[in-house]
């Protein structure tokens, strides 16, 4: 009888290629799944200390959606080193940055470590009027944040 605990070492897992369509997703379940794929945590191999999660591309994320009035309400702040803080609104954002809503979700949602660094660089984001240049990996079309 073999009670050996499997621990996945680094190069060991296959990573696969993900896409995922934004278009009218709400950001926090989608953003929820999507870390559950960057981590790995979707498939047995699952080993907390490695990095045996997969890529995922997402596409139209500048047609993300928030729930209730969050468009206004919701506030970025950020320090710049200077006294007081630099903010600014959901709706601000998306004009100007629409995916670092969506990437800024999801880096929250990762540990808090430097294999998350490794995770997130896994993300590849893009708004509806680019076309991504992944199409030599095959990712396999997958629908997130139900």
């Amino acid at each position: 009888m073999n009670d050996k605990t499997f621990m996945a070492k680094p190069g060991e897992v296959e990573q696969k290629w993900w896409l995922v369509d934004a278009e009218n997703k709400i950001v926090g379940r989608l953003a929820s799944d999507i870390a559950v794929y960057l981590m790995g945590k979707h498939r047995p191999t699952y080993t907390p200390h490695t990095d045996t999660g997969d890529y995922v591309i997402v596409t139209n994320v500048d047609k993300i959606v928030f729930t209730g009035r969050k468009w206004q309400n919701k506030r970025y702040t950020w320090n710049t080193g200077y006294p007081g803080l630099r903010s600014e609104t959901a709706a601000e954002r998306l004009a100007e940055k629409p995916e670092m809503i969506l990437k800024e979700a999801v880096r929250r949602m990762l540990p808090k470590n430097k294999l998350a660094v490794k995770m997130l660089e896994k993300l590849k984001l893009y708004t509806s009027d680019q076309t991504h240049p992944h199409q030599a990996q095959c990712p396999t079309v997958i629908d997130l944040g139900k």
